[in-house]
């Protein structure tokens, strides 16, 4: 399953992104992963979220980005979520088509059963048509 916060810059999504992952500690029964392009909101999560920070890696490419989240999963077999915030940022793909992103991204959750939940900085109603029906908070 994939789920989109949408909304332009300064609008509150990363807020609702780190209490969705906070909240999900509660009922999960298996890892959950919080990718950010910084450590800044590490001490808002809850320590048993893991929390990466991806400018920590060498990803520049759309690419590279999709290469590190199947390494993440293939290393973590209760991998339930992850939580990406500035999707756009993080993945190589501000300014760029995301029609292909959110493909691959159903792929893996429908394969491994993991839930994404992605920040995205634009307007709802600028998403492409396979985006639209993942979206589950506009700002």
């Amino acid at each position: 399953m994939i789920q989109i916060i949408a909304g332009r810059k300064g609008k509150g999504k990363t807020k609702i992104l780190l209490e969705k992952a906070n909240q999900a500690v509660a009922s999960a029964s298996g890892t959950i992963v919080y990718l950010d392009k910084s450590t800044k909101h590490m001490y808002e999560l809850n320590s048993r979220v893991r929390m990466i920070n991806i400018s920590d890696y060498p990803i520049s490419s759309y690419d590279a980005f999709l290469g590190f989240i199947s390494g993440i999963i293939s290393q973590d077999y209760d991998l339930q979520e992850v939580y990406f915030d500035s999707f756009l940022k993080i993945a190589d793909l501000e300014g760029k088509p995301i029609d292909k992103a959110i493909d691959d991204l159903a792929q893996l959750s429908d394969k491994h059963g993991i839930t994404f939940v992605l920040s995205i900085s634009v307007d709802a109603c600028e998403l492409p048509e396979n985006a639209k029906s993942n979206i589950v908070i506009a700002l």
